[in-house]
């Protein structure tokens, strides 16, 4: 059994809470999707309308899931397998570094996900059919603004997860592992 450093604890804690958290959220976010594209009328659109109209709330079930759960927890998996195998702890400020940036990206990433998502079904539901003009309106036409949001999104969460996969590699063991008899 492997002895967890107390700077992981903490990590793993703040991963697994995170993970249980979108779990939930998750699975919420799909029942969502489906009462708030309810009201869409399908027969009043031609063919793959109502589908580009819901397409973007939809992503969020699948988004949530894979950035707020799978993700963290197969980054705990490598931190523990790590030193299991013989390698160094990843030094307390890069955990508690590239798990901010993490958390800040996820957080922001999944509002980005849902303010897009029901900014088209609501304008949709309003009457506005013309994807351009949707497109167009989000953050009220700021496009400086739109590509900040995002990119700082993805940014934060790139290099947070970058941090901790790149500070995982360098505390691997060197030597190779012997056989066994």
């Amino acid at each position: 059994m492997v002895t967890l450093p107390l700077h992981y604890k903490k990590l793993f804690i703040s991963f697994i809470r995170l993970a249980c958290g979108m779990a939930f959220f998750g699975l919420i976010s799909g029942i969502l999707f489906q009462e708030s594209t309810r009201k869409i009328p399908y027969a009043d659109f031609p063919p793959g309308l109502h589908w580009e109209a819901v397409y973007h709330l939809a992503l969020v079930h699948g988004h949530v899931f894979l950035i707020g759960v799978l993700i963290p927890i197969a980054v705990l998996a490598m931190l523990y397998f790590s030193l299991l195998l013989g390698g160094k702890a990843v030094s307390d400020k890069a955990t508690r570094f590239g798990s901010w940036l993490y958390h800040f990206g996820v957080g922001t990433a999944v509002l980005l996900l849902l303010y897009k998502g029901y900014h088209y079904v609501l304008s949709v539901r309003g009457g506005e059919l013309d994807f351009s003009v949707i497109e167009h309106s989000l953050f009220g036409g700021v496009h400086w603004l739109r590509g900040l949001a995002y990119g700082a999104s993805h940014t934060a969460m790139g290099a947070g997860l970058a941090i901790l996969l790149i500070q995982i590699l360098k505390t691997l063991p060197k030597k190779k592992i012997e056989k066994a008899d």
